[in-house]
Formats: C-alpha cells, sequence, structure tokens
C-alpha cells in the first residue's frame, strides 16, 4: 500500500533532501514484493518496505547518501540467519535521491494506488464514528467520514477525509461495488434509510451499530416500507461483535475495524470466506 496521496504530498514538500528507497526485484519469500516503496529524509519516513533487518539496513544507506550527496545506489541482500531475517528469500533495493521528476511520479502513483482502494463510508461522526475513522484511516482503503451536522463533521480527526453530507443515503448510491459501510448516526430513521440503500447495493459489508431490539424494529420497519424483511439478513448487527462486553468508543472501533477487514478481504477473494 502506497502512502495516501495528502500524506506524499506534506512529506515531499517539507523535506529539504528526501530518498526513494524502492523493492526492484524479489526472490523466494520476502516481506513485501517489487514495487513496495518508502521515502526517507535525515530525520524521518514515509511508508515501509517491511521493516526488520532489511528496512533498517535501507534506512541507514539512505542516510549515508544524503550525508554525503551521492545520487543513487543498490542493495541486493539475501534474508538470511546473519541478518537477523530469516525471510529466506532475496531483496534488491534501488535508492535514489528524489528530484522533481521522481516527486512528481511519487504523487501519481499515491494517487493512482488510493484510486483503487476499497471505499469505507463511516455515517455518523459521533465518539464511535470519530474512533472508527481514526481507526481504519491508517489501513488500505479510502475511509470516509460522513454527517449532516456540520458541527461534528468540523470536529472531525486530523487525517480523516471527512464529508459534510444533508442527503446521506444518497452518497451510497454513488459508492462504488465492493464499498463497506457503517452506520451509527444520530437517528434511528437515519440508520434505517441509509442500511436500506446499502443493502441493497452490491457491498463487502453492511454494519449498524445497535441492539436486537433495533434489529426486530428494522425489519419491521422494512415491511412497512414493503421491503421484503429478508433483506435485513445482510446487515451485521451489533458491530464488532458480542462477544466483548466494552462500550468504550475506542473498543467498539477497534473489534469493528477488524470485522471490516475481513469482510473486504472475502469480498476480494483475500480471506478464507
Amino acid at each position: 500500500m502506497s502512502p495516501a496521496p495528502q500524506q506524499v504530498r506534506a512529506f515531499l514538500d517539507a523535506a529539504d533532501v528526501a530518498v526513494l528507497v524502492e523493492v526492484t526485484r524479489t526472490q523466494g519469500s520476502t516481506p513485501r514484493e517489487a514495487g513496495t516503496w518508502m521515502v526517507v529524509t535525515a530525520t524521518g519516513l514515509l511508508g515501509t518496505i517491511g521493516g526488520g533487518q532489511l528496512e533498517f539496513r535501507a534506512i541507514d544507506r539512505a542516510r549515508a547518501m544524503i550525508k554525503e550527496g551521492m545520487p543513487a545506489d543498490v542493495i541486493d541482500l539475501p534474508l538470511g540467519p546473519e541478518i537477523g531475517q530469516c525471510c529466506g528469500g532475496r531483496v534488491e533495493i534501488s535508492l535514489q535521491t528524489i528530484d522533481a521528476p521522481i516527486a512528481q511520479d511519487l504523487r501519481a502513483r499515491a494517487e493512482a494506488d488510493y484510486a483503487l482502494r476499497p471505499h469505507v463510508y463511516v455515517f455518523g461522526a459521533g465518539h464511535v464514528g470519530k474512533a472508527l475513522a481514526r481507526a481504519l484511516t491508517p489501513l488500505p482503503y479510502r475511509t470516509l467520514l460522513v454527517d449532516n451536522r456540520a458541527v461534528e463533521i468540523q470536529g472531525a480527526p486530523v487525517g480523516v477525509e471527512a464529508r459534510h453530507v444533508p442527503v446521506q443515503e444518497a452518497l451510497v448510491r454513488e459508492a462504488p461495488e465492493g464499498s463497506a459501510f457503517v452506520i451509527l448516526t444520530h437517528d434511528h430513521g437515519l440508520d434505517f434509510l441509509i442500511a436500506r440503500e446499502a443493502l441493497e447495493r452490491n457491498t463487502a459489508y453492511v454494519g449498524m451499530i445497535g441492539s436486537k431490539t433495533k434489529r426486530a424494529t428494522f425489519k419491521s420497519w422494512l415491511a412497512d416500507m414493503g421491503v421484503a424483511p429478508g433483506l435485513a439478513e445482510g446487515l451485521v448487527m451489533p458491530i464488532g461483535g458480542s462477544d466483548v462486553n466494552d462500550k468504550r468508543p475506542e473498543v467498539i472501533a477497534a473489534l469493528t475495524a477488524a470485522e471490516v477487514v475481513r469482510a473486504i478481504a472475502r469480498y476480494h477473494g483475500g480471506g478464507d470466506g
């Protein structure tokens, strides 16, 4: 996963000298695949090529390049016990001091990667919604925090893509197929409208905060609206499961984020179904 475009822009704009560290070739078992990249400055990092001794050595080499004014270098490293990283494969890494064309290419690559990410919509910018948006933002998705209350959206966490949308259910209709929807607004009626729209789409996940009573009320509401109550079978409620009895927003957010990750992986063929 590339860093988000706004992260790339901000990091490069703030850097005096930076080095692009990119995995260019792999053989056997390795932490990350070819094409994975990170940016290193004298004091900062953006992204990762897999951690461990491999990344440590690449960072060390990049900072030596900055200190010595070197334009480029290559590392070819076997991942064996001698470096304390027992993947057993081999990795080639290119290191290039970032000039204007490389910076432009990195921004374009980050934009292209971001456009392909699965969308996760968090409806409701209350305590749980904000905690969930914070939990999801570092993950390889495009996470949007949505609310029809301007004051709540203005209080969205830094780095979260926030949307003030008066008619929230309309946003569901515009979402790409395979999106995930987590519904936790301040109004049960609004929850139901959004959930119905989402359940009628081809989605990876639709979850709504609430209890068994709220689920029964939703099914009754569907029937009153002339919709088969069976539509509710695709709804995850309660979100995050029921095996951990902890209602703190951050705990609910962590459990729900894990649930969303598994659902998206199943939808895209990356899970065990």
